[in-house]
């Protein structure tokens, strides 16, 4: 029973996850609460131990969600029920793709389709932010500003600001391969403990 629902749980997870692997973060937090496999804490540490192995964050989700439920067996159960809606899809529309590709309705339909993957991204970001820079879980709100403040882990949503500007704005820094900027997170945390 448990192999059932956790390949139910990730195909759901892989057939509506649009936009990549921040995509599922949202939903892994919905597995998270209504199954209570992992935290929203043991989420974040998940997050960042996908981030900084190779191959795609969805899959490297489901995997070590899978394998945290039911070790390799559970691992390879939800890393399969992940990808099967992606393949069972790419093999339609590349089918039919290919007639219809110069459709509006398919364009307008692509359009949308970029437009809810940017919300779920951005959701999942908001998820992740509020675990790495605040001191809360998922469902805790502050009851005042001041309240607010003191669950600020200011440390941390320094670095994230630093990191925002050598990533993005910094010419030199922002051609660095992101390996370095996870070697240099790691090694600030484990420095910084933050």
């Amino acid at each position: 029973m448990l192999y059932l629902k956790l390949f139910w749980e990730f195909f759901k997870t892989g057939l509506f996850a649009i936009g990549g692997g921040m995509a599922t973060l949202p939903f892994l937090s919905a597995i998270g609460e209504t199954t209570k496999w992992f935290s929203s804490l043991q989420l974040a540490n998940m997050v960042a131990v996908s981030e900084s192995t190779p191959g795609p964050l969805g899959i490297n989700m489901a995997t070590y969600v899978g394998y945290t439920v039911s070790h390799a067996a559970g691992a390879i159960v939800a890393t399969l029920s992940e990808v099967l809606p992606s393949i069972i899809i790419i093999s339609i529309v590349a089918a039919v793709l290919q007639k219809f590709k110069n459709n509006q309705y398919i364009q307008d339909g692509f359009y949308g389709l970029r437009a809810a993957s940017t919300g779920l991204i951005a959701a999942a970001c908001f998820s992740v932010a509020k675990v790495a820079i605040l001191k809360m879980n998922f469902h805790v709100r502050a009851k005042n500003l001041l309240t607010l403040m003191k669950w600020i882990n200011w440390k941390a949503l320094l670095f994230a600001f630093i990191l925002l500007i050598f990533t993005n704005w910094v010419p030199k820094t922002k051609r660095w391969h992101p390996i370095v900027f996870i070697a240099i997170s790691a090694f600030v945390g484990i420095i910084w403990k933050f």
